[in-house]
């Protein structure tokens, strides 16, 4: 048995934060109903990765809803917004990243659903929270990373701003969304009450950033500084960062550099035993280690490194990564089968729950799938 197996959560969520929330919550057991408008659907459907589609909705949509239910209702039809409010009678969770006001203005807002169910745990996903000058702007993951200083800390000194290359605003609201959901739920096993849970893409950015901005905060305010070269953390010293071999890719962490420079044997480590100026002639140091690591293969230089406990690693693409013991060892493939019978791979839930896997090959329902059997099982239909 899963872990939240007869917790019903409605989704009202859609695109990439809040139903991965709702994924985990189903990884774990959850029956997660998605309230979905009639005739398109969320607009997650039709986002798609290289315009790689299965059926009418995206591969991705596939993944991050599997093991969901799909409900078709129009929130501003009365005859359906009473059937929703019947629903959330009998829910546990309910979650909704509508922008600020608009779940009030057609009487799902808090305050109202607590009345319909004093022991639901609401909660929203915004981009910037619900006050404020940006609390109408589109919460959408680039713009995140754009505005909350994120994309000056990857990439080299010399480049443009740099986000990064996945979701990363989505994927970490998602989590903390999961988080505080099953903290309220920890709470109303204890209280018998609900909890409004809100987070923001914004705010979960800033978590993301903290090691960074505690360090800005407590540093007269400096502005981060990147490595001329390396991508390194831009508060970090040399050695970290990635170094070019003979034939590939090295990533060296944190090291005392003149024990590096030993187990190296590079001569020219040994100008600097002051650690301070290990943060203070950071690119100079960084560019005699990529030119000497070029000298010999990675694996020569992990053979030194490694057996001396060094933080280093190859640097893999997604071919040789996933093609590695190390990988494989893990199991993270799954298969999702689609309603045409075709199997879709992806990745598993990355939690174990008493050493076991938590898999599911249910696909991401087609839209409205659930909505008569849903009528008949709450008795809905004559609503």
């Amino acid at each position: 048995m899963r872990p939240l197996e007869n917790l019903i959560v409605l989704e009202f969520c859609q695109y990439m934060a809040g139903p991965s929330a709702g994924l985990r919550l189903a990884d774990l057991g959850a029956r997660v109903i998605k309230i979905e408008r009639p005739g398109t659907g969320e607009g997650g459907r039709k986002i798609a990765i290289k315009n790689l589609f299965a059926g009418d909705d995206s591969i991705v949509f596939h993944t991050i809803n599997r093991n969901k239910e799909s409900y078709e209702a129009d929130l501003k039809n009365p005859a359906d917004l009473d059937k929703i409010k019947k629903l959330i009678e009998k829910a546990d969770v309910l979650t909704h990243n509508f922008r600020p006001g608009i779940m009030e203005k057609i009487g799902l807002g808090y305050e109202e659903v607590k009345n319909i169910n004093p022991r639901l745990v609401y909660g929203v996903v915004t981009g910037y929270g619900s006050k404020g000058p940006w609390a109408a702007k589109p919460g959408q993951d680039l713009l995140v990373q754009s505005m909350s200083g994120l994309t000056y800390l990857s990439g080299d000194k010399a480049d443009d701003p740099t986000p990064f290359g996945i979701a990363v605003a989505d994927i970490v609201c998602g989590a903390h969304l999961t988080q505080g959901i099953l903290a309220a739920l920890v709470r109303r096993g204890k209280t018998q009450t609900g909890s409004l849970v809100e987070v923001s893409l914004l705010e979960s950015v800033l978590d993301l950033q903290f090691e960074l901005l505690t360090t800005y905060l407590n540093d007269g305010k400096k502005e981060p500084v990147r490595a001329a070269r390396g991508n390194a953390n831009a508060y970090l010293s040399a050695p970290y960062g990635v170094y070019q071999t003979r034939n590939g890719y090295l990533a060296l962490a944190m090291e005392n550099l003149v024990r590096l420079g030993i187990i190296l044997d590079c001569e020219a480590l040994k100008a600097f035993p002051d650690s301070e100026g290990w943060f203070t002639r950071r690119d100079e140091i960084m560019a005699i280690l990529n030119n000497f690591l070029q000298e010999k293969d990675t694996a020569a230089w992990l053979s030194l490194l490694e057996p001396a406990d060094i933080w280093c690693a190859e640097i893999f693409n997604y071919q040789q990564f996933l093609n590695h013991d190390g990988y494989k060892v893990l199991q993270m493939d799954q298969e999702v089968v689609l309603q045409n019978k075709e199997k879709l791979r992806t990745t598993r839930c990355p939690i174990r729950i008493d050493g076991g896997k938590l898999l599911s090959d249910k696909p991401g329902p087609l839209l409205g799938q659930h909505t008569l059997p849903i009528d008949l099982e709450f008795n809905l239909a004559t609503a």
